[in-house]
């Protein structure tokens, strides 16, 4: 276990190239609020992403799809101010950038203008390379994310694995290599067969960071109330869960509520 110090250098897009070189691991967690953040900063995590994931885990909705650029730029305003540490990646969400790269220019500029965030996160291959290319050319570093892409989820109808087949596998290895030599910083692999993770990481110069991409990737990330267990119904293969918040939390709530009802708080320590 490790918590780092106000003394501990920033992480940097440059810093993570550096840790895969040497072979350490990168760690990465989702955040959507100040207090989240500044926690699980405060514990030495080395990315935070301020996922569209907030659409399920916050908000209620099915799907990542509901997400819009306002509300992106909320929430990653509050995890910034938390941070005094790791890499801070901002999820741009559906339709900020697909189809058109002049309009992705102007919601990633927006984005980085008004949240001071580091980077972008960007689902999609070949069919988004030019949108990734006009905003990397304004200067603002891009993550890839290939795989199993949320944002594309009503054209697979499911979230099972993706890239089983030759013909799947085979375009996520070139677009792996299209998003690198366009100048993406880093690229996540959702869901694919630990074997042809392996591979891409292997082939690749930048860092890959997988989520339920198997073990020999440069990374790991997770949602941040998957892995703490605040939703005990969501059990993938793939999770590993270090606490059992929900229970935790019930509990509290349930032992507040009964002091309430019975007088016993506040007690006279506990008043003015």
């Amino acid at each position: 276990m490790s918590v780092h110090n106000e003394n501990v250098r920033r992480v940097t897009t440059h810093r993570l190239t550096e840790m895969k070189k040497r072979g350490e691991k990168i760690s990465m967690l989702t955040a959507y609020d100040f207090t989240m953040a500044s926690i699980i900063d405060r514990a030495g995590i080395d990315i935070i992403l301020v996922g569209d994931s907030a659409s399920n885990v916050m908000c209620g909705n099915s799907t990542t799809l509901p997400m819009t650029v306002d509300q992106m730029i909320f929430m990653a305003k509050s995890v910034v101010r938390g941070v005094k540490r790791a890499l801070v990646v901002i999820d741009m969400p559906f339709g900020s950038y697909q189809g058109n790269s002049r309009e992705a220019l102007s919601s990633a500029i927006r984005m980085m203008k008004e949240t001071h965030g580091d980077c972008l996160k960007m689902e999609g291959g070949e069919e988004i390379l030019e949108s990734v290319k006009r905003v990397l050319s304004a200067g603002i570093p891009v993550m890839g994310h290939l795989g199993l892409m949320p944002q594309s989820i009503n054209k697979y109808g499911s979230y099972a694995v993706r890239a089983t087949e030759e013909e799947e596998a085979e375009k996520l290895i070139r677009d792996a290599h299209l998003l690198e030599d366009a100048g993406c910083f880093a690229i996540v692999l959702e869901k694919i067969p630990a074997r042809l993770a392996a591979k891409v990481a292997a082939e690749l110069t930048i860092p890959v960071i997988g989520i339920g991409a198997g073990g020999k990737v440069d990374g790991q990330v997770l949602v941040v109330h998957d892995m703490l267990g605040l939703n005990n119904e969501f059990s993938p293969r793939f999770l590993r869960k270090y606490a059992n918040l929900e229970a935790i939390m019930t509990e509290a709530v349930a032992h507040y509520v009964d002091d309430v009802k019975t007088g016993d708080f506040p007690n006279e320590r506990e008043q003015y």
